[in-house]
Parts: C-alpha cells; sequence; structure tokens
C-alpha cells in the first residue's frame, strides 16, 4: 500500500546519549543492509558518536541519490527524443511524472521541462543534518522503532507509529519503514517534489545554472515549510551544517548533480 507522506517536525531534544540505531534491513544488494549500525557506546565522546551516526547514513545517502542520478539520466534521454517518444519511453516519462508529482494533462514536452528541476540529487550535508534533527541523532521513538529519521507523517490507518502527543481527531501517523535506507528515499522524494519545497528545487537548479556548487546550507532557505518554526528551523539546520562541517560529505553529490547537469542543454 503506497502512503501519502508529509513532513512535519518532531520537536525531539538533539540528545547524544546512548546513541541507538537500527540495522538496516534491505535486501542484499543493498549498502544498507551490509552497514551494521552502530551500537550503543555510552562511554565514546560526543565527537566520535556523531561520527558514528554520519557514517552509518552515508552509504544509504550514496544509494538513494544514485537511484536519482539514473533517473535523471533517463529524464535526459527522454528529453533528447521529446518529439519522437516510444511506447516504451512514454511508459518511463509516465512513471516518472507520478513519482514527481508531475500533471499528466502537460505534454511530453512540458512534462520533461518540469521533471528537469525536480530530478536531482539532494546535498548529503542537507540530508545528514536533517536526519539528525529529526531523530535526535537516531534516539527517536521512530527512528528505532520505525526506521522513520526525517518525521514523515502518514495518513492510513496501522501506516505507523501512532505519536503518543496526538492532538484528539487527529489521524496521522509517523510512518514506519522497513529500514533506515527506505526513509532516505522517500525523504529525498519527497523533496523533489512536494510542492512545499518549491524553492528548495529552485535555489538548486539556480545553482547549477550558474556552474555553482549545490550547497546543503543554501538549499536549507527551501524548508520554511518543512517546519511550525519557519526561519528559526532554517536556521537551526545550517548551524548543525556549518557546526559539524557537513559540507564535507556533499562531494559525491555535487559530482552527480553536476554530471548530469551538464549534459542538459535543454
Amino acid at each position: 500500500m503506497t502512503h501519502t507522506l508529509i513532513f512535519k517536525p518532531l520537536f525531539f531534544v538533539a540528545t547524544l546519549v546512548g546513541l541507538t540505531l537500527l540495522t538496516a534491513c534491505e535486501k542484499s544488494s543493498d549498502i544498507a543492509q551490509k552497514k551494521e549500525a552502530p551500537k550503543a557506546q555510552p562511554n565514546i565522546s560526543v565527537s566520535e558518536k556523531k561520527a558514528k551516526f554520519f557514517a552509518y547514513l552515508q552509504p544509504m545517502i550514496i544509494q538513494a541519490n544514485g537511484e536519482v542520478t539514473q533517473q535523471r539520466q533517463q529524464l535526459l534521454t527522454l528529453a533528447a527524443n521529446s518529439d519522437s517518444l516510444s511506447s516504451s519511453e512514454l511508459e518511463t516519462l509516465s512513471a516518472l511524472t507520478k513519482t514527481y508529482r508531475v500533471d499528466k494533462k502537460l505534454t511530453p514536452s512540458e512534462q520533461i521541462e518540469l521533471l528537469k528541476t525536480k530530478v536531482n540529487t539532494i546535498p548529503a550535508a542537507l540530508i545528514l543534518a536533517q536526519a539528525a534533527n529529526e531523530s535526535a541523532w537516531g534516539t527517536s521513538r521512530f527512528a528505532r522503532e520505525g526506521n522513520n529519521f526525517f518525521g514523515q507523517w502518514c495518513f492510513s490507518k496501522g501506516c505507523g507509529i501512532v505519536p503518543n502527543s496526538r492532538n484528539s481527531g487527529a489521524n496521522h501517523e509517523v510512518a514506519s519503514f522497513d529500514s533506515p535506507l527506505g526513509s532516505v528515499k522517500s525523504y529525498i522524494r519527497n523533496l523533489n517534489s512536494h510542492p512545499t519545497y518549491a524553492l528548495l528545487r529552485t535555489l538548486r537548479q539556480q545553482s547549477l545554472n550558474d556552474g555553482q556548487p549545490v550547497s546543503g546550507e543554501i538549499l536549507a532557505q527551501g524548508l520554511i515549510g518543512y517546519s511550525e518554526r519557519g526561519e528559526e528551523y532554517v536556521k537551526e539546520i545550517q548551524s548543525m551544517i556549518r557546526y559539524n562541517k557537513l559540507s564535507r560529505f556533499d562531494a559525491s553529490t555535487i559530482e552527480a548533480s553536476s554530471t548530469s547537469n551538464s549534459t542538459d542543454k535543454g
């Protein structure tokens, strides 16, 4: 069953005490299955706990962004033949429009142009900062029990975990995933497709058009609607990126984004 997911703040206290993460439960072909989650080690330093958290998520980020890069290459191939798409190419385009919430009533050329701004990678720095913030460095109930590192909601009964603080009459649950990798993939898909994050995608495209690296700190400006805290939340994520020097994780993401964009002259 497909669940509708949106992002809401979980307002966890970002404590590092007793850092505990679940082992990924993906198929054997997935990177997440090959890397055990870091165990709780109360005697190690805060910096070591942070390093373990980042090292745990980084392979999943690379894998999830890699899949998006493959989709972008498919898209650019479609763009090169937009006037004469085969039936199989039209099926590929239809799948992309569904995934990235593009109007099916538009012409194939119009769909492709919109998809060019949506189908692209998200900087690792931004992903790591939000994962740390929303999951309290992997210690939150929803990260431990539901592999949910980004505070994503769903609205089908039984789709996730019922929050203890849910208001009377509310029907949302905090989505559960089969693995942390599933949470990362869903997070990237939401930033790339949900109308709330159009500014984030515009900032990314502007950087690419200007030949500049795609910065997680800059893209964070597009998260104004991610939390009810608005600008305060944006500044907190940007501060986490700077303080933890998370931009150092962006090299592979920047390379993938720049390479795919360099072939896009449409």
